[in-house]
């Protein structure tokens, strides 16, 4: 089974006041991290998808680290960012499944990534998300069985609605720490204490 990793950073991250992409923790940005994370794990194809103060951000992490690509339909929602990744994944060497992550989740890392990948495997699930806060979300991990789905979503509409609808087929990876991202300046703060 091929995976592939969709990095979704295109927002604007209007209730933060600056690019979330670029925030720091500790001693790398957000996206730094979402990007070691990718990198690390066992998944053959990655891509990242920029949108709003994309030349901003390029320029904090170095282009050949992953493959990168803008989405100048950001301002539609989440779901054209999405799409644009899979769409990518797809063209030359299609993957089997992919992970969908975002650049916000400090605490996602590559041993997080790689049990998404394992426990698919073990379970034959078609989706495999992360569980946290009583209830589940991303990273997540969707075969390829729903590819078709997820290029219809629209607007703001996550994938986690398409989980929903089958629960039947839906593995849960406990993480906790799931439950942080940052999305306000007092978010950042907490973090960063």
């Amino acid at each position: 089974m091929k995976t592939g990793i969709i990095i979704l950073a295109a927002g604007e991250s209007s209730r933060l006041g600056y690019p979330k992409q670029i925030a720091r923790y500790k001693d790398k940005t957000l996206l730094q991290y979402a990007i070691d994370a990718a990198n690390g794990s066992k998944a053959e194809k990655k891509v990242l998808v920029l949108g709003a103060f994309k030349d901003e951000i390029k320029k904090t992490f170095s282009g050949a680290s992953i493959p990168n690509i803008p989405n100048p339909n950001w301002g539609k929602g989440m779901a054209s960012t999405l799409i644009k990744g899979l769409e990518y994944l797809q063209k030359i060497n299609p993957v089997d499944q992919v992970i969908i992550m975002l650049c916000d989740q400090p605490f996602v890392d590559s041993k997080l990534l790689n049990k998404l990948i394992a426990t698919q495997k073990k379970t034959g699930k078609g989706i495999v998300a992360c569980e946290y806060s009583k209830t589940f979300g991303v990273p997540i991990l969707f075969g390829n069985a729903y590819f078709e789905e997820l290029m219809k979503l629209t607007g703001d509409e996550g994938a986690k609605k398409i989980a929903q609808a089958h629960s039947d087929d839906l593995e849960l990876v406990s993480f906790p720490k799931g439950k942080t991202d940052v999305d306000t300046e007092a978010d950042l703060r907490d973090l960063n204490l």
